[in-house]
């Protein structure tokens, strides 16, 4: 399932130009954390504290498979971190989870909930990967058009894909929850992006230029806000 509340964005997103779409993504960008880590102990206590045993012992499953994880090489991280949360969380929407419209939820709120919509699997995967060491640059939280109905088919939906680059300006790898292997972009021609972000900025399209971060509230900034609050240090 796609996540159909980012249709009317990505709709505005695809009828402006590039000056238009900096602008329309000013809600977007982005607190730095070069170097963040996680205080697993605390996150524990956080998810036990606010969601009970069974949420900390989603959070204990992680940290076992992360801490088996960390000596591997980086493609093998990639199957294991996208294999993790798409077989442990199921896909469900905002409304139904947190009961509002759209709600940003941190890796632990993903993990104690065991359920998320497609940028609650993105951000769990981020996260995790830059945990294990995946240098920022090499990922990215990419909304795309999906294309549904088959090859022949011009209908699209708004969706949230991890796009990994093993080279810059090469072709990205796509982690999505909705395809259990992860594949390059040119192998998901259902795929169109319309914009990718990181720690470093904005990215329009498949531009390899990042737009200049901007200094204002945002759920971004909301969401580290809330992992710091759980044990997220940057």
């Amino acid at each position: 399932m796609l996540c159909p509340r980012f249709q009317r964005l990505s709709g505005s997103l695809l009828r402006y130009g590039r000056r238009r779409v900096t602008s329309l993504l000013l809600g977007v960008v982005l607190a730095g954390a070069a170097g963040a880590a996680f205080e697993l102990e605390r996150m524990r206590q956080t998810a036990l504290q606010r969601y009970g045993a069974a949420a900390a012992e989603a959070v204990d499953g992680w940290r076992a498979a992360m801490a088996g994880w960390r000596e591997l090489p980086e493609a093998e991280q990639l199957q294991r971190v996208n294999e993790f949360f798409n077989r442990r969380i199921r896909f469900a929407d905002d409304p139904v989870v947190w009961g509002q419209p759209d709600y940003w939820a941190t890796p632990l709120e993903t993990l104690a909930r065991g359920s998320g919509d497609c940028e609650d699997f993105v951000f769990a995967k981020y996260f995790s990967l830059r945990e294990l060491g995946v240098a920022d640059s090499r990922l990215r939280m990419t909304y795309v058009r999906a294309r549904v109905g088959g090859p022949a088919s011009s209908v699209s939906q708004a969706h949230m894909v991890l796009g990994y680059y093993a080279e810059p300006g090469g072709m990205p790898l796509v982690l999505d929850n909705l395809v259990s292997s992860i594949k390059p972009a040119s192998a998901r021609p259902d795929l169109a992006p319309v914009f990718s972000f990181n720690m470093q900025g904005v990215f329009v399209g498949s531009s390899e230029q990042a737009s200049s971060p901007v200094d204002r509230v945002s759920r971004w900034r909301e969401l580290l806000l809330r992992m710091r609050l759980e044990g997220y240090v940057p």
